[in-house]
């Protein structure tokens, strides 16, 4: 049962999706990395799976135990003042009724919304049969009328010989999940503005283009395309950490620290972030 705070959340991270802009999410990975993004200016907070797995020492895909998932964002639901989704990659369970177990946690914590995705055939590049995702989205949605399904496809990160057949996949795939209780799209690896518009045109959700790799257009022109959300995944990690390793390639290599000095944080701002939490 949701508590009135975490009703209006939600309903906050459903407005977020209509307007004016694009909602632009720098995905966060722990408590403090919600709690700087937010004070960046972040309307919402989205997790990162690939990030937080990593950064438990696990990697991607499903490799970190749910209760680790469970546990993080509980961490971020704590200090976050924002709505927060969380991406549950295909949902942590084996089932309909394990994945909605995995869900109802979350929207118990006041979690807004979540990311959920088709993904491929474990031990293959074969996309998993939408089947599978719809009766997920249709066990989450029976929990709770206003909680955020962002259904994901993967149809771009599996191999195709024919890019139209490849589109309409994409879009057969999204028309699925939108019949099972999705609120809105996500297709990561569409970049071309004009597949984006044809996509966002076809189907009458909010569409959730990734933009966490280095080159990607701009928000305006993703929104000019239909994006109504952004996404930058794992990139801020991938960022961040290659800062770690040009920090300790200069300790090591020169015995210099230029590096390490350039827009850090101090600890009163950092300490300042949790000045309030419970």
């Amino acid at each position: 049962m949701r508590s009135d705070d975490a009703s209006r959340q939600a309903d906050i991270f459903h407005r977020l999706h209509a307007g004016p802009g694009p909602l632009v999410l720098v995905n966060a990975w722990d408590a403090v990395s919600a709690r700087v993004v937010e004070r960046a200016g972040a309307t919402a907070i989205g997790t990162t799976s690939a990030a937080m797995a990593w950064t438990l020492g696990y990697a991607d895909g499903e490799r970190m135990p749910a209760e680790e998932l469970v546990a993080g964002c509980a961490r971020i639901c704590r200090v976050a003042r924002v709505p927060v989704s969380v991406d549950i990659e295909r949902g942590f369970g084996d089932s309909a009724q394990a994945v909605a177990g995995v869900a109802a946690r979350l929207v118990g914590m006041g979690v807004a919304g979540i990311n959920i995705e088709d993904g491929t055939v474990p031990g293959t590049s074969d996309l998993a049969p939408p089947e599978v995702l719809c009766a997920r989205i249709a066990a989450i949605r029976r929990l709770d009328d206003r909680f955020f399904i962002n259904a994901r496809t993967d149809a771009y990160f599996v191999p195709w010989d024919d890019p139209a057949a490849r589109f309409e996949e994409a879009l057969r795939r999204a028309r699925l999940y939108a019949e099972a209780g999705a609120d809105g799209i996500f297709v990561p690896g569409m970049t071309h503005p004009e597949e984006i518009a044809r996509l966002s045109d076809a189907v009458k959700l909010p569409l959730n283009v990734y933009a966490g790799y280095a080159g990607a257009p701009p928000a305006e022109a993703l929104a000019r395309a239909g994006a109504r959300r952004i996404s930058l995944g794992c990139g801020p990690l991938q960022s961040a950490l290659g800062l770690v390793g040009r920090i300790a390639a200069e300790a090591f290599a020169q015995g210099r620290f230029g590096a390490m000095g350039e827009g850090m944080l101090s600890v009163g701002e950092l300490n300042g972030l949790f000045a309030t939490a419970p």
